[in-house]
């Protein structure tokens, strides 16, 4: 088959395809015309490539499965080094799990501060004689600072 129905059965563009082929992860074969020449092992590489690529394996991660495949397992994934990178895909997603789960404590406490300090202002709002209700970015517009410059004053 010819670029243009490799692209279109692979759900990609061609300008992808000639890119995997300059990184070496498609072959670049010539038919005796000069077009570019795939066939059903090709459309195989490229599926591999787009399923590691659509949940978060870079393109040079994908090239143990390729080259597993080429040597002609049946999975892109039953050779030792594709092993390995799903290893390290775990560990750098495991990391990056952990990251979000403190950010999210983080925001999650300073929305509790957040709230607790509306509260009181609130409440003091309620007394006679107390602060009128208000937020920081409308207090500092009308005395002409920007938020950032009212903030510790």
């Amino acid at each position: 088959m010819r670029i243009g129905e490799l692209a279109k059965r692979a759900g990609t563009t061609t300008r992808a395809l000639r890119y995997y082929e300059s990184r070496g992860l498609l072959p670049a074969r010539r038919a005796v015309n000069g077009y570019r020449a795939y066939d059903e092992a090709d459309l195989r590489l490229l599926r591999q490539i787009r399923t590691l690529q659509d949940v978060g394996f870079d393109l040079e991660e994908t090239r143990p499965f390729v080259e597993c495949l080429r040597a002609g397992h049946p999975a892109g994934d039953s050779c030792p080094a594709s092993l390995a990178v799903y290893r390290r895909k775990l560990t750098e997603l495991d990391g990056l799990i952990d990251q979000l789960v403190s950010v999210r404590a983080r925001v999650g406490e300073q929305l509790d501060r957040a709230e607790a300090a509306r509260a009181g202002l609130a409440a003091e709002a309620e007394l006679p004689g107390g602060p009128e209700p208000g937020c920081e970015l409308t207090h500092a517009l009308n005395h002409g600072r920007t938020p950032h410059e009212g903030a510790g004053k």
